[in-house]
């Protein structure tokens, strides 16, 4: 804030002060009419003070509120579609199978319905041959992580195709992204103006992965040496459950997208997954230990790696210590745990058994 924003009272005071000098008065009488114009007056300047101070907070992107977060979004960010600023909602998309009998023909267009209430269509038209099965390629109608579903769930066809019997999943269906929350551009923007493009460095390699829909970490270095570079990303929104490790569909999109801007210099540049490192930790002595207790410790120790692993990290037993330490319930405990250097520049840690003694 570009000043401390006076209270109604100093405001108040202020007002009465000047009128008070302009009149070359000693006191004012309270209730009379100048003191409840003062007061009065007060009262609008004290609005319009909160209104800078609303205003001098939107002008900052690291304070400002949705819309206007979204026009500095538009100003400072370019995505990997083009498009600029808040990164958009995604469909998910995938092939489904269809059973049945021979020789009938499944139109583009078809629509299915999934057991999460989504609906999909085909893209592609699909033919039942021979043996009873056809594929088509088919696409959500609705954007979002709600509309990817696992590989083998059954859709349900609407409306129904006679003879037509079955229509599961071949594969996940998958690619369906949430829109980017406010925290998340908020930290795109931040990264974009304290690291500005420079033709090719580090900054840049992150800047560019974070740019392609559902990417939500990334990290770039010379891990094979000078003249390459090494792209290491996760997606920890789509894929929760797997550390946010992508597919190798969503590898070739962010190399894709990267083989487009990097400078055409560059020997080499390989984009990949990080490779996870467990580490197991024991806690022994834990105060109210409990199923709760135990609960928040694993979410804050997960709440600290989101924020300090990357691909090298030594993994430091002060920082698991300090994690365990800020759970609520967490009073005393004692932690059986080392540092650990990571055996190569690509393995990242991550946590893997908690036993607790």
């Amino acid at each position: 804030m570009p000043w401390n924003t006076p209270t109604l009272k100093d405001t108040r005071r202020l007002a009465r002060d000047y009128v008070l000098s302009q009149l070359g008065a000693k006191a004012m009488i309270p209730n009379s009419v100048l003191r409840i114009m003062s007061d009065a007056m007060a009262g609008l300047t004290h609005l319009t003070f909160l209104y800078l101070d609303w205003l001098a907070k939107q002008l900052m992107p690291d304070t400002a509120e949705q819309e206007w977060l979204d026009r500095h979004g538009q100003i400072w960010l370019v995505n990997a579609d083009g498009s600029k600023g808040r990164k958009a909602a995604t469909y998910a998309s995938g092939t489904v199978q269809f059973e049945g009998n021979d020789d009938i023909v499944i139109p583009v267009g078809t629509t299915m319905n999934g057991a999460n209430g989504v609906e999909y269509q085909t893209v592609t038209e699909g033919e039942i041959g021979s043996g009873g099965l056809g594929t088509a390629e088919a696409v959500a109608l609705t954007s979002g992580s709600i509309s990817n579903l696992p590989d083998g769930d059954t859709l349900s066809l609407e409306p129904a195709i006679p003879g037509v019997t079955l229509v599961p999943l071949v594969g996940d269906m998958t690619g369906g992204v949430d829109e980017e929350t406010d925290d998340q551009l908020r930290e795109r923007i931040l990264f974009r103006i304290q690291n500005p493009p420079m033709g090719g460095s580090q900054a840049d390699y992150v800047r560019w992965a974070m740019a392609v829909p559902g990417v939500t970490r990334a990290w770039a270095a010379q891990e094979i040496g000078p003249g390459t570079m090494t792209v290491r990303f996760l997606m920890d929104d789509l894929y929760p459950d797997n550390h946010g490790l992508p597919t190798p569909a969503d590898v070739e999109v962010v190399s894709d997208y990267i083989g487009q801007m990097r400078p055409v210099t560059v020997k080499d540049t390989f984009v990949m997954a990080p490779i996870l490192f467990l580490y197991n930790i024991t806690i022994r002595n834990l105060t109210n230990d409990d199923p709760s207790v135990r609960a928040r410790i694993e979410a804050s120790i997960k709440d600290m790696e989101f924020e300090r692993s990357k691909p090298g990290q030594t993994w430091y037993r002060s920082w698991v210590d300090e994690a365990i330490s800020q759970a609520v319930g967490e009073e005393t405990h004692e932690l059986d745990y080392e540092s650990t250097e990571m055996p190569a520049p690509a393995y990242m840690p991550v946590l893997g058994t908690v036993l607790y003694a």
